[in-house]
């Protein structure tokens, strides 16, 4: 194998929700990896983001942190804009953001919720996906890495119905453009986390009964780490994953076998 095949060198990568935990995680691996980096989040936490920027910056790396809601346009197109501003191009994206802002049946699903769980987990990741699709094709080609769950792959009873939609959508959106980009060399592939050990997911590993639940799922027995996803992402990200697209790669210590 070559040494320098999960190299970032001279790449520009762009990774939303990059505040914390699997975002994070992310950007310190293509830190590492010699990438240089932009790295968003929801304006309300510029305090966390800026840390991270800075982490992500010891490893050497040129970082730019911007804030920016995904769910608007506006937002991401002054994301975008100002990303090629600074460095001229953008290889990677990585559509981290994302979130569940409720714990409901469908039955008692409000809609105003249903609206916001699409916002943050879908429509985000298109906004900022096609947003940067055309310096991609501009530049011969690119890499967008979606952060999806396993939730999108097999239904949960646990109040999680609407996430599971919106990351089963996630999944398709991943397919389809991974379809339709492949002659312009961009290769589109999803992660799909299981039960990781994230500010996100804390209730499932601080509440007992949830945490027993989720352990008992899991064949490897133990929560994974952030890193253990960032490594994925670094693969995709880099030229060893040169024939891999379209795929929705489970992380997640054999929960779903």
């Amino acid at each position: 194998m070559q040494k320098d095949l999960f190299s970032l060198q001279g790449k520009v990568a762009l990774i939303t929700g990059a505040s914390r935990g699997i975002g994070q995680a992310i950007a310190l691996a293509f830190a590492e990896a010699g990438a240089d980096l932009v790295l968003s989040s929801r304006n309300r936490r510029p305090p966390e983001l800026e840390n991270a920027a800075e982490q992500a910056r010891a490893k050497g790396g040129k970082v730019l942190a911007i804030a920016a809601h995904v769910g608007k346009k506006e937002d991401v197109d002054q994301l975008v804009e100002k990303t090629l501003a600074a460095f001229g191009r953008i290889d990677i994206l990585v559509n981290n953001a994302g979130g569940n802002p409720v714990l409901s049946t469908m039955a008692d699903l409000e809609e105003e919720a249903f609206d916001k769980a699409i916002e943050v987990n879908l429509k985000g990741a298109f906004l900022v996906s096609k947003a940067v699709v055309g310096a991609m094709v501009r530049q011969g080609g690119g890499r967008i890495i979606n952060i999806s769950s396993i939730s999108g792959i097999r239904a949960r009873n646990d109040r999680t119905g609407a996430y599971c939609i919106t990351k089963a959508a996630l999944n398709m959106m991943t397919q389809v453009m991974a379809r339709e980009l492949a002659p312009h060399r961009i290769l589109v592939n999803a992660i799909a986390p299981g039960s990781i050990r994230t500010e996100f997911s804390r209730v499932n590993w601080t509440d007992p009964e949830r945490k027993a639940q989720r352990l008992q799922e899991v064949e490897l027995r133990r929560f994974g780490e952030p890193e253990e996803v960032a490594g994925l992402a670094l693969f995709l990200a880099s030229g060893a994953s040169s024939f891999v697209t379209g795929e929705i790669i489970r992380v997640d210590g054999g929960q779903t076998i």
